[in-house]
């Protein structure tokens, strides 16, 4: 089969590689039908995560299935499925709690961006349509298997509550979603940080009531003066930065929350400050599992569109040419097609 490789810091190749076999009785291999790049796949295309060997990319998928394993009950051959960035048994205690990405045998997903995927614990993983999905629906899904799953959960651990008021600090594909989680959850205002138009267009067709572009202090500053000189009842934070997250912390009202999803980086937090701030915090990897039926649900009856983050769309050939548009910030999600 073909997949994508990377090599070194904007170093991405489409090459041959050997495809997947079933490995564990818990595994299956599906034929890709979509997969795509995350905004996360360019920390390492920055050279900001370390390449130290060469190793395949892409942990957001929908597919077909093609053949499982042998306790694998849940999905059969020729059904289309969705699954998640991190596998989980659906069993253990951290499961069973709501938290699938803290499963007790977890594996994140490294190797989508291929033809053909290995899915460890599919059976606790893979949820199967009902039936065959019209392809009109399969960038939807394939948002609910990562950016839109943790855009929900952004939501989620910040408490968004009817009538609330939530900012979301991020407008890339997660914030974007994010800003869908919190309407659906009820939020009378949500106000998208964001400083690019095309992105800020999306935000309030998503449901954004009000767009705020400048960022740091001056981005908190601009939210306080919004809320009374209070903050937001709930901050997502979608990016990963230093500055992000304290731009989260420090827009959110004393006994607000803010739900982090972004993946870390040179992020450190003051305990004292925290302490004073009677902010609660949450987040971590997204444990999409816990939300796939209700997403797709979501995406097949219409309510939602998280498939509008797409606005490139490549053969998976050109998956070095996805990267490249999502890192010059001509995309904000970049489609790939086997």
């Amino acid at each position: 089969m073909r997949g994508a490789v990377i090599h070194a810091p904007g170093d991405v190749r489409f090459e041959t590689l050997d495809g997947p076999r079933i490995l564990k009785p818990t595994d299956a291999i599906i034929r890709t039908a979509v997969t795509c790049v995350c905004g996360s796949d360019l920390w390492p295309w920055r050279g900001l995560d370390a390449t130290d060997e060469a190793h395949p990319m892409g942990h957001e998928y929908v597919g077909f299935v093609e053949e499982v394993g042998a306790e694998v009950t849940a999905v059969k051959p020729g059904q289309f499925v969705v699954g998640s960035f991190a596998t989980s048994d659906n069993t253990c205690a951290n499961c069973l709690g709501g938290f699938q990405s803290n499963c007790l045998n977890r594996e994140f997903m490294s190797t989508c961006q291929a033809e053909y995927v290995r899915i460890p614990n599919a059976q606790g993983t893979l949820v199967a349509t009902d039936e065959v999905p019209g392809e009109e629906f399969w960038p939807g899904l394939l948002a609910v298997s990562d950016v839109m799953g943790t855009g929900w959960y952004a939501a989620d651990a910040a408490e968004v509550q009817p009538g609330s008021t939530a900012v979301v600090v991020g407008d890339g594909a997660v914030g974007l979603c994010a800003v869908i989680a919190a309407k659906e959850m009820g939020a009378e205002r949500i106000i998208a940080m964001s400083r690019h138009e095309s992105r800020q267009q999306l935000a309030r067709e998503f449901g954004a009531t009000d767009i705020v572009t400048e960022r740091g202090e001056d981005g908190v500053a601009r939210i306080k003066e919004m809320t009374g000189g209070i903050g937001a009842d709930s901050v997502l934070e979608c990016v990963g930065t230093a500055q992000a997250m304290q731009q989260a912390l420090h827009s959110a009202r004393p006994g607000g929350n803010v739900g982090f999803v972004g993946v870390p980086h040179e992020v450190a937090i003051d305990g004292q400050e925290l302490f004073f701030s009677h902010v609660g915090l949450r987040g971590g990897p997204a444990p999409v599992r816990r939300y796939l039926p209700d997403l797709i649900d979501r995406v097949l009856t219409g309510r939602i569109n998280p498939g509008k983050v797409f606005d490139l769309t490549l053969p998976l050939e050109q998956v070095a040419e996805g990267y490249k548009a999502m890192d010059e910030r001509r995309a904000i999600k970049a489609l790939l097609k086997p």
